[in-house]
């Protein structure tokens, strides 16, 4: 089984560029796809991510996750931790970000190494494009609900003509931002997340006014019943950060000197700080009104003129969430093969979402069967970031962004016939065992035994990383000693 450790390019590093170059500025649509990023069109600097992190964090779904955790059971206390614990999962998010400025590449080119060329395809068709996809109908819809009351508020009637032309509204303003690509959004992330923090700042004074600091259930659950609440619950809000294995999308431009401590620490703190907050938000206002309607329950804690303020924030901060979810589909559409430039990816991306969110909408309960699906992919996200993560720790980070695009079969990634069995077996080996633990749509064999208490998550990284470590680490330490 073949490997290659490429050559860091020692000598070629240099400071960040004081301006971009014309291939990546936030008025012209960027001209790269999942090609690799030359050292002279390298600029920014590593706190630029925490800004892109957060305005994607600050947002509706946040809110939503934490106050489930009140209502699956758990007191206000327990939720919390659970609320850091879960969060805790956004290191793993900026562990995978330092590959995009080793590589100069996307995450969709960089797990060539682990997959092989033709593998890889698969890998990115799977967690890459359909996944995406999935995520993004769910958040446009979750907006949509959210413009619609505003829609309401003025006296206009909502009807099917208003609500398509609204899903389509939102859906054109976010596949714009995701269109002219990376420099646009390191340029307004900033100051959507300024807004949004102000927003939800006026939020939490009103919240908390309400919060019963001493909330606990009628009948809390205990022994085996509560440590599946408590693992089921990180489950939930460790979703989202490892939703996020395309991170190095949005690091990839940073120069190849810049400090791998730095992009990871500052994308993962711009996850976590906000994940954190706006969770622990969303389980505070829990103790105070029923979420099972979180929109409707939260304007009841809010005086009347900044409702509307609210539900401007949350379609903001949906469109921030999705501009980035859109932007990685639209680049594992490429990765998959399709030859088109990265901008009509993104739009095709965006037909079918829009296209599967006015469905949902309209027609049929079809976003109840999306969501309940995407409660499964926790089991395969979360062996495809652990091997993902251990095979960056195998190489030290050394990854060659040239040799990466290289899809012939000469290429030191094709392994044999396109497929690096060790990649393969280890997240098909990771992810059977998550499904053998789960407790969600259905119960695992493991999970009935152990009285309903899920383990997927550990249990899928784990053998996932554990696979992984024991069927490439004969390679890559050949690959290092030449």
């Amino acid at each position: 089984m073949a490997s290659t450790l490429p050559d860091p390019h020692p000598g070629t590093h240099g400071t960040p560029a004081a301006a971009p170059p014309a291939t990546d500025r936030a008025g012209h649509v960027e001209a790269h796809g999942i090609d690799h990023i030359p050292d002279a069109e390298r600029h920014g600097r590593p706190h630029e991510l925490f800004s892109v992190w957060a305005a994607a964090n600050v947002n509706y779904l946040s809110l939503v996750t934490g106050a489930a955790l009140v209502l699956m059971g758990l007191s206000l206390w327990q939720a919390l931790v659970v609320i850091v614990v879960g969060n805790l999962f956004w290191a793993l998010t900026g562990l995978l970000a330092i590959s995009g400025p080793a590589a100069g590449a996307p995450s969709e080119v960089i797990t060539r190494a682990m997959y092989g060329i033709l593998g890889n395809r698969v890998n990115n068709a799977v967690t890459g494009w359909m996944i995406s996809v999935c995520y993004f109908a769910l958040n446009l819809a979750a907006a949509a609900t959210a413009a619609f009351s505003l829609v309401t508020r003025t006296g206009i009637p909502t009807t099917t003509g208003v609500k398509v032309a609204v899903v389509v509204a939102i859906a054109a303003l976010t596949l714009t931002i995701s269109v002219y690509g990376h420099a646009l959004i390191v340029k307004l992330y900033l100051p959507i997340t300024l807004v949004l923090t102000t927003v939800f700042a006026v939020v939490a004074f009103h919240v908390l006014r309400h919060t019963d600091f001493s909330y606990a259930p009628a009948t809390p659950p205990t022994g085996t019943g509560l440590w599946a609440a408590l693992l089921g619950g990180v489950t939930l809000i460790a979703s989202g950060p490892l939703s996020y294995t395309t991170s190095a999308d949005f690091s990839r431009y940073l120069p190849r000197s810049t400090s791998a401590k730095a992009v990871a620490g500052w994308t993962a703190l711009g996850g976590f700080l906000p994940g954190v907050l706006v969770c622990s938000l969303g389980a505070f206002a829990a103790t105070a009104v029923d979420m099972t309607d979180p929109q409707r329950a939260l304007e009841k804690l809010l005086p009347g003129w900044f409702v509307p303020l609210f539900l401007l924030a949350l379609v903001l901060g949906t469109v921030a969430l999705n501009a980035l979810t859109a932007y990685s589909a639209g680049l594992a559409l490429q990765a998959v093969g399709l030859r088109v430039r990265r901008s009509l990816s993104v739009l095709a991306d965006g037909t079918v979402s829009v296209s599967l969110t006015l469905y949902a909408l309209l027609v049929s309960n079809f976003l109840d069967t999306v969501s309940n699906v995407l409660q499964l992919t926790v089991g395969l996200l979360g062996p495809t970031m652990a091997v993902y993560a251990t095979d960056i720790l195998l190489r030290r980070n050394r990854y060659d962004g040239r040799t990466l695009t290289d899809e012939t079969p000469d290429s030191p990634f094709w392994y044999t016939r396109g497929v690096n069995g060790a990649g393969a077996l280890a997240l098909i080996g990771g992810t059977a065992c998550a499904a053998l633990c789960m407790n969600t749509l259905y119960t695992g064999p493991v999970a009935r035994a152990l009285g309903g208490i899920d383990l997927a998550l550990p249990v899928g990284i784990v053998v996932a990383s554990a696979l992984y470590l024991l069927l490439m680490r004969p390679a890559a330490h050949n690959a290092s000693a030449r």
